[in-house]
Formats: C-alpha cells, sequence, structure tokens
C-alpha cells in the first residue's frame, strides 16, 4: 500500500486540529480539498479515519492508528530532510552521545577530539546524564551512542568495552586518613561521605557494595557534579569515592588526598552501549571503532 506524504500531512493536522476548516486554514487549502484527500485515504484503506460531527472531528481507533505511524513517519522524514542538509553544506555526519559523568571527566573529550581531527565535517551533540538516563535515551533513539558503567543494566541494547578506571577515596589533606596507601571500603563506610547523585551508577555501585558488608553509606550530601563533590570533600563536609583521574586536578588546588581502594571493584569498567552495530549509521560506527581503538 502505498502512502501520499501530502494527505498524511494533512492528516495529522486536522488529527491534531478536530476540525477541517481549522486545518485547511493551516494548510491554505479549500476545505472540499482536504475531505476529498481525506476520502480517499479512507478508501484506500478500507476502513474509516474520522468521525465527523457538528463540532468537527474524532478519531476512529483506525485513525488513532494512523496518526501514531504518520506522526512517526513524519519525524523521520524531518530528520533525513535535516541530515542531507548537513551533507550539502559539507557536513559529513551528526552523532547524539549520552554518556556518564566519569566518562566525560576522564576520557571523551581527548577521544571526541582525536575523533574530529581525523573527520572534522562530523557535528556532535554530547550530553551527560546518569546511566539509567544513557540507556532510555539510547532505547528511545534520542541517542545514538551511550558510554555507561559495566553495572548499570543495559536491556537488551548491545555493548563493547570502552575504558577502565580507578576508583579511590578522597578525603581533606589533613584527614586522618589523608596518609594512608590503601583502605577497605568498610572502613570508608564508618565516615560521613558525599556522594553522587541517586540515580547514578557511581551511587548504585558504592550502595550494593556496603549491602554486601550489611551496611549502608552514611550520605551527608548528594551532588551530580563531580567537580562539586571535590569541593564539598575540601571543606570536611564528607569524603568521597571518585574516578582517580577525576581527582588528580583538584589535589593541589583543594587541598585533597587520595586514598587507594583495597576492593576489586574499584577497578571499574566503562562500555559503550548502542542498539545495533549492524544497523548504526555508518559515521556512529566509525565512531565506535574509534572510541574502542583509543584504549589501547
Amino acid at each position: 500500500m502505498r502512502y501520499d506524504l501530502t494527505t498524511l500531512a494533512l492528516f495529522i493536522t486536522v488529527a491534531q486540529e478536530r476540525n477541517l476548516t481549522r486545518a485547511a486554514r493551516i494548510h491554505h487549502l479549500a476545505v472540499s480539498a482536504i475531505s476529498k484527500r481525506l476520502s480517499e485515504l479512507e478508501s484506500q484503506i478500507g476502513s474509516a479515519l474520522l468521525l465527523r460531527n457538528a463540532r468537527g472531528v474524532e478519531l476512529t481507533p483506525a485513525g488513532q492508528s494512523l496518526l501514531f505511524y504518520a506522526r512517526q513517519l513524519k519525524q523521520t522524514i524531518e530528520q533525513l530532510d535535516s541530515e542531507l542538509g548537513d551533507f550539502s553544506a559539507g557536513v559529513k555526519g551528526h552523532i547524539r552521545v549520552h554518556a556518564i559523568t566519569s566518562a566525560l571527566s576522564q576520557f571523551l573529550p581527548d577521544d571526541v577530539a582525536r575523533f574530529v581531527a581525523l573527520y572534522p565535517q562530523i557535528k556532535f551533540d554530547i550530553e551527560e546524564r546518569v546511566g539509567s538516563a544513557v540507556i532510555r535515551a539510547v532505547s528511545d533513539g534520542s541517542a545514538d551512542l551511550g558510554i555507561i558503567a559495566a553495572q548499570t543494566a543495559a536491556q537488551g541494547l548491545e555493548t563493547l568495552p570502552y575504558r577502565q578506571d580507578e576508583l579511590t577515596l578522597v578525603v581533606p589533606a589533613g584527614h586522618v586518613l589523608a596518609d594512608r596507601k590503601s583502605i577497605a571500603f568498610k572502613e570508608v563506610l564508618e565516615h560521613e561521605l558525599v556522594g553522587p547523585h541517586l540515580d547514578s551508577s557511581m551511587h548504585s555501585l558504592l550502595t550494593n557494595e556496603a549491602a554486601k558488608l550489611g551496611m549502608t553509606p552514611k550520605l551527608r550530601i548528594r551532588i551530580s557534579s563531580f567537580d562539586c563533590i571535590c569541593r564539598m570533600v575540601s571543606t570536611g563536609l564528607g569524603l568521597a569515592v571518585l574516578p582517580r583521574s577525576v581527582v588528580s586536578p583538584y589535589q593541589r588546588s583543594h587541598k585533597l588526598k587520595s586514598v587507594a581502594l583495597a576492593e576489586p571493584w574499584a577497578q571499574r569498567s566503562l562500555l559503550l552501549v548502542f542498539r545495533k552495530y549492524d544497523l548504526a549509521p555508518p559515521t556512529v560506527r566509525t565512531l565506535i571503532d574509534h572510541l574502542r581503538q583509543a584504549q589501547h
């Protein structure tokens, strides 16, 4: 069955306005012209799409179904127009990446910079999200690629290894633990902590590991920014567990110390997550390949 895009656009407007006259005014057409197109569409489908009454029109179940798919088709066409417009302007692609803070703070900026040096005509939209939000964005198509921690459930999406990061305990320089070379997580849990957002992969990891020890983290403050966490620790509001390379730039300016966590889970894996590698646009596959190679 073949559908006329103009007729589908008219149908969407009629469905939204619930009125043929208003739809005709929006499209600068006669009401009879729109009515004729919709009647032909109903004849083609073999089912009524609209119930006409004195106040306007209402959608039948078939009309509701067509509206759902027509809107999806309209969105796809708009994305196609945008993508092809990029090509005509000399841009060779547009990639949307959602990543957890750990990846954005440590690895992704340099990796993307190297990628852009190789492919300067590719545009990026990069957003910072907690792990669960990254999964939702990739699943619903609002992100082409995500970066999550390994303990975040990928919910049927495809994943590939990206990077490893090391979690360490962060303490003020004058703290009683500042001169320790390493520390067990059980001892860390005896102190008040500055922790990440409830939905973050870091929070889930720390909470789960504490539960295995029969303990609960003493979270005095929750805050999403790693920079702000470091600032909070430096003022003595609590200790924190953060990736080592995130802490390093702040150690001198904020008078912080890093203490190794003597736990196997402190060596953490980050993953690339996407829907289907084989079905991804060539630009996205090229980025995935680049990020996989960046760790070597």
